[in-house]
């Protein structure tokens, strides 16, 4: 088998899910405020609206697999495509809070692209080529988490510029709706896009569609005999699997308990040491630096292009260097980085020196603000308090980035190095290397169903730790809420020293033997 640009350009097109997904789960960071304050939510519903997508990716997880199963796999990726578009057209639309939150739990339920974007492209690869182009799917996510951060940048700065056509089409007004809204292009597009492609050659030998199989064999494959090719899939899946329930019986069975237990704690580790925080978060969290709100979006900007470098320095190293070490290193790293956000937050001070110069144009909401003039507050969470005696929720999530700018006393440079290095850390490991070692670790017959359980774990460790951050970050600050993280991340990388063996260059047969020890 050669390698087919035919392939590459299906590739390409399918992993455009990866896109989307990145897109969606991020783009919501530029827009929490807007909506907290349109909306006048409590820090448990903010939680919730930026946690929705995650709730349905865990059932999109569950489901994805066997649907494609039943119905193929393009199919499924044209409905989550046309969920995607649902998603952020209703996002853009909605004139409530329960409204928004169910239409991001609709765009979660795309998130099954995550698992299945990489089977169909596993599955029209030719070998020599597969990892690569597998990879490209995760490329893809982290250019969809940077192209939401600029395209957030971009429309807040249209929404400030004062011109007349920016007034006219709501951008001023309605700036949160046009940066969920933004999506229903790229969705579109991928919808028209996924009608151009051809089933899975291998789920058509699987459903009986020889025929049909061929076809798409000559076009991958051109320098290929189809009838041979037709004919060794169907020799290499004559086995039949046993029923789900058996197999996720024995997936806790002793002779599977390492893979299971390393699984479980890289799922866990992946999430808890706050990644999805920083992602969906990034303009709040660098809002209570103090820089303002237009910088907190530039600075979020970085957060993207941090991701996709070291996810390629991940792509290039993760066979030079092998699994353990990237997590190791990557783990002590987000550690570090997060003592030095630690430490930042810790060292802030907030005062107001001269409330007439804060850039708020309700003089009456300034006058509020005159009995804190000249308080030095030593903590954001009394500041924060002291500011809630003065002002409604509304009025705070509406100003919050021009008071905390005006008050704070800090070095913002510092969380911005920690922010960017816990970014840099989890793209170099975390982030690409746990998926890869869960497709090494389990057994042949009980991966898809060891995959399925941890993702299931990962998804609802996310979905807890961005619905829990705003009312830690209300309740325990900053410095604390990052504390957490890093000790968390200290765990981790205790457990992966100490049950992690090294799986480069091994077979799937060898490992198998190795993690039954």
């Amino acid at each position: 088998m050669i390698q087919s640009s035919y392939a590459f350009r299906l590739a390409i097109i399918v992993s455009l899910g990866g896109f989307l997904f990145g897109f969606d789960a991020s783009v919501i960071s530029g827009a929490i405020n807007f909506i907290g304050a349109d909306f006048n939510l409590t820090d448990w519903q903010l939680g919730l609206v930026v946690g929705a997508p995650t709730l349905g990716g865990i059932i999109a997880g569950a489901c994805s697999g066997p649907l494609s199963d039943r119905f193929g796999r393009k199919p499924v990726l044209l409905l989550i495509a046309i969920l995607y578009t649902i998603s952020a057209a209703f996002s853009a639309l909605a004139p409530d809070y329960f409204t928004i939150s169910l239409a991001r739990f609709i765009g979660g339920l795309g998130f099954g692209a995550l698992s299945l974007a990489p089977i169909y492209i596993a599955e029209i690869s030719p070998p020599a080529q597969r990892g690569r182009m597998v990879s490209i799917n995760q490329l893809n996510i982290v250019l969809g988490f940077s192209a939401a951060y600029f395209a957030n940048y971009f429309i807040l700065q249209l929404a400030n510029s004062g011109a007349q056509w920016t007034q006219s089409l709501g951008l001023d007004q309605h700036t949160w709706r046009w940066m969920l809204g933004i999506e229903v292009v790229p969705a579109t597009i991928y919808v028209f896009m996924l009608i151009l492609i051809p089933e899975s050659p291998r789920w058509l030998v699987l459903n009986s569609k020889p025929a049909k199989a061929r076809t798409v064999i000559a076009k991958l494959l051109p320098d290929a005999d189809p009838d041979v090719e037709v004919s060794a899939i169907g020799a290499t899946n004559h086995t039949k699997l046993e029923p789900f329930i058996q197999r996720l019986k024995q997936l806790f069975k002793p002779n599977v308990r390492l893979a299971l237990v390393v699984g479980v704690v890289l799922g866990i580790a992946q999430q808890i040491t706050g990644v999805n925080v920083i992602y969906f978060y990034a303009p709040t969290i660098f809002e209570q630096t103090g820089i303002g709100t237009n910088a907190a979006f530039a600075q979020a900007i970085w957060i993207g292009v941090t991701n996709v470098v070291f996810t390629i320095v991940a792509m290039v190293l993760i066979e030079r260097l092998g699994r353990r070490p990237l997590l190791i290193v990557g783990l002590a790293g987000v550690m570090i980085s997060m003592a030095i956000c630690t430490y930042g937050f810790k060292q802030a001070t907030y005062v107001i020196d001269d409330v007439a110069a804060i850039e708020v144009s309700d003089t009456e909401l300034r006058d509020r603000l005159r009995p804190l003039e000249g308080l030095t507050y030593n903590d954001d969470v009394v500041f924060k308090i002291a500011l809630r005696n003065h002002l409604s929720e509304t009025e705070l999530r509406t100003h919050q980035g021009q008071i905390i700018a005006a008050a704070t006393n800090m070095n913002p440079y510092l969380i911005l190095i920690g922010i960017l290095g816990f970014v840099a850390s989890f793209a170099v490991s975390l982030g690409p290397v746990m998926w890869v070692l869960l497709s090494e670790i389990f057994p042949n017959h009980l991966r898809g169903v060891g995959m399925a359980f941890v993702g299931m774990l990962n998804s609802a460790v996310s979905y807890g730790v961005q619905v829990v951050f705003p009312w830690q970050l209300s309740h325990y600050g900053s410095a604390i809420t990052f504390f957490i993280y890093g000790f968390f991340a200290l765990i981790g990388l205790v457990l992966v020293y100490w049950l992690l063996p090294e799986t480069k260059g091994k077979t799937l047969e060898q490992l198998e033997t190795e993690f039954k020890r």
